[in-house]
């Protein structure tokens, strides 16, 4: 039994959430607006302030979607109240991030600088020469533009240089060890 599936989604006050035609759901809220459609077996009521997602039976894949669609639809009005971020930071010597109007400017070591322009509704903010942060309303639009970024130098094993998650373990490795026992 799904037991995020069940519980519901208190709607914040400022919040409105609308529901149309083919279970689609639109989020409104006062950082901006954001719609997604459920999978059509789902059930989205509204009572009050209070939204539930019912699924039609206890088949396997029904409870898979139900505990899904209330994530998603909980996610959306997460996003449109109070947003999301990601922080990620620059190891290594050189490394640095700029910020040149809404473009990020990152200069990783490669012979030229990559530029990173953000889509919309994605906002870059570079506190410093070796941090980013990555905001906007849609969790997933966050997390995916982060890991592209992270993407362009991954942290490497031996001196850690790239870039990573803030917070982000990354497991060392001893470098070469020497040529014990050849002559």
């Amino acid at each position: 039994m799904s037991r995020i599936g069940n519980a519901p989604i208190e709607i914040p006050a400022g919040v409105t959430v609308t529901l149309g035609e083919d279970n689609l759901v639109k989020v409104k809220g006062p950082k901006g607006e954001l719609s997604r459609h459920i999978h059509p077996e789902m059930k989205v009521t509204i009572e009050g302030n209070i939204l539930k997602v019912e699924r039609p039976s206890d088949d396997k894949t029904h409870r898979s979607l139900h505990g899904l669609s209330r994530s998603l639809i909980h996610n959306m009005v997460v996003g449109v109240t109070e947003g999301y971020s990601k922080e990620l930071e620059i190891n290594g010597v050189g490394y640095r991030a700029q910020k040149k109007g809404k473009n990020l400017n990152l200069s990783l070591g490669f012979s030229h600088p990559v530029i990173v322009e953000p889509p919309q509704g994605i906002e870059f903010d570079v506190p410093s020469a070796n941090a980013i942060t990555v905001k906007g309303i849609d969790k997933e639009v966050v997390g995916q533009i982060a890991a592209e970024i992270r993407s362009f130098r991954e942290p490497e094993p031996y001196k850690g240089k790239g870039i990573k998650y803030a917070g982000e373990h990354i497991r060392r490795k001893e470098g070469k060890a020497g040529a014990k026992g050849k002559k």
